[in-house]
């Protein structure tokens, strides 16, 4: 096997045992939740009160700009981190390292539904991990000729690796939460 093929099987693994069976049957309503006041989301464009909201199309996603972050970082929904992952984790590398161009995030169609958000997801893990795969021991020894990471590309794919892990980890909980909420008893999913 070869390191580039051990790079893709480590987050392979843990998207097919982990993180997309956890997604199955995600519904629009988890995927808005809101677990606390403030929380940010992906919303109909105009809706949003964060400072700002990036995206094309209907529906946007809450952000802010360094100087306007607010102190603590508000929760953001399940919507939100999966806008996050398939755009900053994932879209922003894949046009980089596999496609030789920037990716434009204020051109980005945000998901309005969970399907579709799944659908975009799936899009661009297949890019990834199919990008990762090809990968030779001389390009993971240098760094990418596109994006700002001046990193070797194997520190690259390994970043990834773990922030689609730490995100997965972040929404199965709030599927977890959501289930739970009010003492409920969790339906099957």
């Amino acid at each position: 096997m070869t390191r580039s093929e051990r790079l893709a099987d480590q987050l392979d693994w843990y998207w097919r045992k982990n993180l997309r069976p956890r997604l199955e049957g995600l519904t629009d309503d988890e995927y808005f939740w809101e677990p606390v006041p403030g929380c940010w989301s992906i919303r109909q464009r105009g809706t949003s009160d964060a400072p700002l909201s990036g995206g094309s199309g209907e529906w946007a996603m809450d952000s802010a700009s360094p100087d306007q972050a607010p102190e603590p970082a508000p929760v953001t929904t399940i919507a939100w981190r999966l806008g996050h992952i398939i755009v900053s984790c994932l879209a922003y590398r894949v046009e980089w390292y596999f496609g030789g161009q920037d990716f434009d995030a204020d051109a980005f169609a945000y998901a309005g539904t969970a399907d579709e958000a799944l659908k975009q997801l799936d899009e661009m893990y297949g890019r990834w991990n199919a990008g990762v795969r090809e990968l030779s021991d001389t390009d993971l020894e240098n760094p990418p000729a596109m994006g700002p990471e001046p990193y070797p590309m194997e520190n690259r794919a390994l970043h990834v690796n773990r922030e689609l892990i730490h995100h997965g980890a972040e929404i199965s909980l709030l599927r977890d939460l959501y289930r739970w909420q009010d003492g409920a008893v969790p339906r099957r999913v």
